[in-house]
């Protein structure tokens, strides 16, 4: 039996983004330094950390999209306060984004995390994402409530799976495979095209394309491991 089991460490070379919703700043700028804070417990930084303001919890998705498709990001954590009022808003905006963060992961195969607060109260909402400031430093440290100091956590531990999983033996798709063979009828006919690989197989071409985020993490994981 194979067990597949993440670690909170630091992560391999690549950047993590936070995507944070302006609605209900108030709450979500202490999420956001909870998160903060835990990265940089754990040895990431600043530079590699990419900051990204949304005007609310719907927008989400978007910024989530727009990083997860580039491979050099090893994770996208989401952070909102969606707090109940007096129609069913809530409940369409968290049906919404909670489907769609599922569908980018699997998607680009980037961890998405949710980190948005789902709260009937505003007290509900201030007490899953308390601060407490350290009298030593003066550092923002999270509290034990801090949902964005666990999305953090969590984006590391799923980073670090990551670079565990054994990649999937994929099996080309009669889409891709007819587009690789166009590709390969035309270029045949043009005289100033030249193939700098003709020995690749169809296989290299699809797993050159779609796997080289998880073979570049456990390449640099490795390189960290023996450090």
């Amino acid at each position: 039996m194979q067990v597949f089991e993440g670690r909170v460490c630091p992560p391999p070379d690549g950047y993590i983004v936070v995507a944070v919703a302006r609605f209900n700043k108030t709450i979500t700028q202490r999420l956001l330094d909870g998160a903060l804070a835990k990265l940089r417990q754990h040895r990431v930084h600043d530079n590699d950390i990419r900051v990204v303001w949304v005007p609310g919890a719907y927008e989400l998705p978007f910024a989530a999209t727009h990083f997860a498709r580039d491979e050099d990001c090893l994770a996208v954590i989401c952070l909102g306060a969606v707090i109940k009022g007096d129609t069913s808003h809530d409940e369409h905006i968290n049906r919404s984004i909670s489907t769609a963060f599922g569908e980018i992961a699997s998607r680009y195969s980037t961890p998405v995390i949710f980190g948005v607060l789902t709260c009937n109260t505003l007290e509900q909402a201030d007490a899953r994402s308390g601060i407490i400031e350290s009298a030593k430093d003066k550092a923002l440290n999270p509290a034990p409530g801090n949902k964005g100091a666990e999305a953090a956590e969590a984006a590391l531990e799923m980073i670090d799976l990551m670079t565990e999983l054994p990649a999937p033996k994929n099996e080309i798709p009669d889409m891709i495979s007819r587009i690789i063979q166009l590709g390969k009828n035309v270029s045949s006919n043009d005289d100033d095209y030249e193939d700098e690989d003709d020995s690749a197989s169809d296989t290299d071409v699809v797993e050159k394309f779609f796997l080289p985020k998880q073979k570049r993490q456990k390449k640099t994981a490795k390189k960290i491991k023996k450090k």
